[in-house]
């Protein structure tokens, strides 16, 4: 064995750690120093000087900010657009009701449906005159705006959603003019301009008044708090709300309420009603005797066909009104129509058409009645109904089977 490694492994471990020292400090280049760059590095990243920014140094010294400049006259033009109920701020331009059908089918239907009535939770536009009484409201442009230029400036501002300020003047004119016969306050050959802007006539125009709570309520309520003292003798909790019974229920309910108070009887007062509501849709579906003219228009109603004709009359009940203490709408209300002389819902301003129907001695039998919900503007040109119609066969039978119970 080598004499070497007769040392053992620590002293061979040492020799060679000395070796390699030895002769790596003679042959390693030693590296210069680093300079220093903190100068060049201040230049790079110092934000650069500008005019802006010394504005900007110089406004929050003095306590502003020192951004932007006063508009110009031209762009404060751009974006005063305001347009006052005397007509003020109306650009010239018209149009017509037949335009702004097919403007508002383009534009605005995908959100307020082909005739002004919502879609989804989109508000409706039309319909609801006279309702603003009871106890749900319907407030629409044709119930509720006092003045048409909130109208026309609304669409002309804001409108359509997602591309406001693209529809020029004559256009604007042309969509208003469409939503006032939506509401049935134009006909429908009506055309809209700047010139006569301020003939027509809101339904809810007086039904506003001047705010003067500043100068009558205000004062009464901004006094100095009193802290203490405020009321002589003691104070004391005489009530409480639960026992007050301070929340109105309806008649109905309430007399279920009793009524189980009274007997114990739970189960009993919650399906009374129901069973009560089931026995009358029984009773008004009671088939007509063959060989006579029955109530129901010559109709033999099925419960199961009616049931059917009530989910689909929601796509109408936006316009129209059946049943007891039906009223008048944006269309005219439908009790009784079946069997009923056309255009002869008394208080209605029907379209000429369907006044020269009526004048001719047409009833609206359920054969007339299936013709016109299939195809409205096929079947009587110029009538102010802009629904497109129904479908399939059985909707429609099932329509006139949910309304020959309104008899």
């Amino acid at each position: 064995m080598s004499r070497f490694l007769e040392f053992g492994a620590p002293a061979a471990a040492a020799v060679v750690a000395v070796l390699a020292y030895n002769f790596g400090d003679r042959f390693v280049t030693p590296m210069p120093e680093l300079p220093d760059r903190s100068e060049a590095i201040a230049k790079y990243t110092a934000p650069p000087p500008s005019p802006l920014m010394a504005a900007v140094a110089e406004g929050h010294a003095e306590g502003r900010y020192g951004l932007g400049r006063p508009a110009t006259p031209d762009e404060i033009a751009a974006w005063d657009v305001n347009v006052m109920p005397d007509g003020r701020g109306l650009p010239p331009g018209s149009g017509s009701v037949e335009d702004g059908e097919v403007l508002f089918a383009d534009n605005c239907a995908v959100c307020h449906g082909d005739f002004a009535e919502g879609v989804d939770r989109w508000p409706p536009l039309a319909g609801g005159i006279g309702t603003l009484t009871e106890e749900r409201p319907h407030k629409t442009v044709g119930s509720y705006w006092p003045y048409l230029s909130t109208a026309w400036d609304y669409v002309h501002r804001s409108m359509p959603f997602g591309a406001a300020q693209t529809l020029s003047p004559d256009e604007v004119y042309a969509i208003v003019a469409y939503i006032l016969y939506s509401n049935d306050l134009v006909d429908s050959d009506f055309v809209l301009s700047d010139e006569n802007f301020l003939d027509v006539e809101m339904p809810n125009a007086n039904g506003f008044i001047v705010d003067d709570r500043p100068e009558t309520e205000y004062p009464l309520f901004r006094r100095e708090p009193c802290m203490s003292g405020c009321k002589d003798g003691p104070v004391e909790v005489t009530m409480r709300a639960v026992v007050l019974d301070v929340t109105p229920e309806q008649a109905e309910a309430r007399q279920a309420r009793e009524t189980q108070a009274a007997t114990g009887d739970e189960a009993g007062a919650v399906e009374a009603p129901a069973a009560a509501e089931e026995t009358a849709l029984q009773e008004a579906a009671v088939e007509a005797p063959s060989g006579a003219q029955p109530e129901t228009g010559g109709v033999v109603i099925d419960p199961a066909l009616a049931a059917a004709g009530e989910k689909v009359f929601r796509k109408c009940q936006s316009c129209h009104q059946v049943g007891e203490g039906a009223k008048n709408r944006s269309g005219p209300h439908l009790s009784g129509i079946v069997g009923r002389p056309v255009a002869a819902a008394e208080g209605f301003r029907y379209s000429a058409e369907m006044k020269a129907m009526g004048e001719a001695g047409e009833v609206w039998t359920p054969e007339r009645l299936a013709r016109f919900l299939a195809d409205p503007k096929g079947d009587v040109k110029g009538t102010k109904m802009s629904f497109r119609g129904l479908n399939k066969p059985e909707d429609i039978a099932a329509v006139i089977a949910y309304l020959a119970q309104f008899q």
